[in-house]
């Protein structure tokens, strides 16, 4: 593992981070959502490791789980909901420039700008 962070909602652990992409895995605990969300300089690839719950891309909401695949373009408003009882766990390939900074955020339960 390269870097992590905790945050109110869980964890994200990256393992790659190279030129034009990089890879993490993210951690939602049970009842806990992140951030409704865009990135102006990458797309997203997600898949579904573990556990359920509700995602967002540009206002559309449909359930996943283990297994599902979504991708999130450049600009998509997108969250995530944990809405089981058992964490979800995401693998995230970020694509394009991957700074961590990247993120704005337009609603958080947390109170982060």
């Amino acid at each position: 593992m390269l870097d992590h962070d905790d945050r109110p909602w869980g964890r994200w652990e990256e393992y790659l981070n190279e030129p034009g992409y990089r890879v993490k895995r993210i951690i939602v605990h049970p009842g806990q959502r992140l951030s409704l969300q865009k990135h102006e300089h990458r797309k997203e690839h997600w898949v579904i490791a573990e556990g359920q719950g509700q995602f967002t891309l540009d206002g559309d909401v449909r359930p996943v789980k283990t297994g599902d695949s979504l991708f999130i373009p450049l600009g998509g408003v997108h969250r995530i909901e944990n809405d089981g009882d058992e964490h979800l766990i995401i693998i995230e390939t970020q694509l394009g420039l991957c700074l961590e900074d990247d993120i704005i955020r337009l609603e958080d339960d947390y109170g982060r700008e």
